[in-house]
């Protein structure tokens, strides 16, 4: 039942009053939020800082550092902050007296909204509750209080029939470790506990208390993982948007690109399509002229042979021209037959499927399936004079010998430098940054290659292959390929200053691209390979840098 208003009291006043509380409540909710450990949750109990500025309990504060002790490394719980050895805790004076009042000023009672049972003109909150009168006392009415052993004092409660046995009426003051329950002094000597091993509220609590700071040390670490875990992935999400934009643009050229040639593609099928019958109909038209020339001549012998003048006869100046029977005759039926046999749809699939690879090969230039190969130049390959980087990825010309040892490995004759990986088998390829030189030739060779002589030049010989830049008087600078001395003018500067070399060792394929915007195919060669293949560099002055697989844009 309600308490009866005080009859003095007004509705203003009581108002008034509920308000204050109310506000005070607010403010005192927001301070001890700000006086919590985050560890155990609790108000500080003689808080300690790190250098970080984090406050924590000594006690919790100890207990993480004695879980981290031996992993490496020291972190703070809450901004997990490493530190490389284990760190001072400073005490804050300051904060454990703000706590002190706190607690002084602003009971636990108080959060518990437990108010005095006697104090029936305004709430005062209790500050202890009489499990045996059943009643919440404030301060003035505790002083007052009978304090006889019956009169069991508590921590303020709103539930005191939950801390009174259900059979017996009495008050719960022992915990039974068997059957996990708390039990009264009847439950210990006549009730269904009699010989379980009981314990005090006190002990029992403690140990439960001890086991939860376990799960929640355990909790704490599995949060500071989780957290790393995030983090992880948000760093991992801004690399993945960085890279979005680029990846964007490159699919966006890519599609432009595919829509281009595949309208090319379609144009030469229908092209291939429509000239079947078109070779048939030259070839007709051919015929028919043949045999009208055949007619010609059969009524000119004729003629001839109806002649009775022997003199006429023997004078015809042009009788070999027409005993001439062989004239094309062969050419004419292999035609014949070629176009009597032709499969049609084979031709048309044939430039169908070309067409296609083409286009699947480009978008592996565009998105390769797989990352660009590791390529380290091997110094022990290299000329005197050129000088190779400490990571092995920039070969430079210089205009004094280096200080090599004579290796039967090295290049005698020209600027040149072979990598230590060799392929076998498989799909490859790798990038050159070419921007430091005008006069270099990149390519692949076999491990036979001669190392001296006019021959030991990458593309001057059957074991390499090279994509070639020089400075040419009509074009200014060209692009060339060269194999066994066969050297093909590409009529095409460059664009860009990085190269791709693309090898495909079972399908026989070393193919050049230049890297610019829309990739450019160069060159392909096609042949079986009878070795593995080293990447190969030719240099005359500059430098050339290798480079990773991602191509910025």
């Amino acid at each position: 039942m309600s308490p009866l208003p005080h009859p003095h009291s007004s509705p203003v006043s009581e108002t008034f009053s509920f308000v204050s509380l109310l506000l005070s409540a607010m403010a005192s909710a927001d301070l001890r939020a700000e006086l919590k450990c985050s560890i155990c949750l609790n108000i500080y109990t003689d808080p300690v800082t790190l250098r970080c500025g984090h406050n924590f309990c000594r006690v919790c504060m100890d207990c993480v550092l004695d879980t981290q002790e031996g992993s490496g490394g020291y972190s703070c719980p809450e901004c997990r902050e490493k530190f490389p050895d284990r760190p001072a805790l400073q005490r804050n004076m300051k904060l454990r007296n703000i706590a002190e009042t706190f607690l002084s000023a602003q009971p636990e009672s108080e959060e518990s909204g437990v108010f005095c049972t006697h104090c029936v003109d305004s709430p005062v909150p209790a500050v202890k509750s009489c499990l045996h009168c059943e009643v919440s006392l404030c301060d003035k009415h505790l002083r007052v209080h009978k304090k006889s052993p019956e009169h069991i004092l508590s921590d303020p409660t709103l539930s005191l029939e939950s801390r009174k046995c259900s059979v017996h009426k009495k008050i719960l003051e022992y915990y039974c470790t068997e059957d996990e329950t708390c039990i009264c002094i009847s439950c210990c000597m006549i009730g269904e506990h009699t010989g379980h091993k009981m314990k005090s509220l006190d002990e029992a609590s403690e140990k439960k208390k001890e086991t939860l700071r376990n799960v929640l040390q355990k909790h704490l670490t599995k949060r500071e993982e989780t957290e790393e875990r995030v983090q992880s992935l948000q760093e991992h999400r801004r690399k993945v948007e960085e890279e979005a934009a680029g990846d964007t643009k490159r699919v966006t050229v890519l599609f432009r690109d595919l829509r281009r040639r595949l309208k090319d593609l379609e144009k030469r099928v229908l092209r291939e399509i429509s000239g079947r019958a078109e070779r048939i109909s030259i070839s007709i038209r051919d015929l028919e002229i043949k045999k009208e020339e055949l007619s010609r001549k059969m009524r000119h012998i004729e003629e001839l042979c109806n002649m009775t003048d022997p003199l006429t006869v023997l004078q015809e100046s042009d009788t070999g021209d027409l005993c001439d029977t062989e004239d094309g005759d062969n050419e004419d039926r292999e035609r014949h037959e070629e176009l009597l046999h032709d499969g049609g749809g084979l031709g048309v699939a044939g430039v169908l499927h070309t067409g296609l690879s083409d286009i699947i090969t480009e978008v592996n230039i565009y998105f390769p399936i797989q990352g660009a190969a590791d390529i380290l130049l091997d110094g022990n390959t290299a000329h005197k004079i050129l000088q190779i980087s400490d990571d092995r990825k920039t070969v430079s010309g210089s205009r004094r010998k280096q200080n090599h040892p004579e290796k039967p490995e090295r290049f005698r004759e020209y600027y040149q430098v072979m990598s230590s990986q060799s392929f076998s088998s498989g799909r490859h390829y790798w990038e050159v940054d070419v921007g430091g030189s005008d006069k270099w030739r990149v390519g692949m060779c076999y491990p036979s290659i001669v190392r001296g002589g006019g021959e030991s030049l990458i593309g001057l010989n059957k074991k390499s292959w090279g994509l070639d830049m020089d400075v040419n008087i009509d074009y200014d600078n060209e692009y060339s390929v060269i194999h066994d001395s066969n050297k093909i003018l590409l009529f095409t500067n460059p664009s860009s200053n990085r190269v791709r070399i693309d090898l495909d060792y079972e399908a026989g394929r070393i193919s050049f691209y230049d890297l610019c915007y829309p990739i450019r195919h160069l060159h392909t060669f096609t042949t079986t390979f009878t070795e593995p293949l080293h990447a190969g560099i030719w240099i005359r002055e500059g430098c050339i840098k290798i480079c990773g697989g991602r191509r910025e844009m």
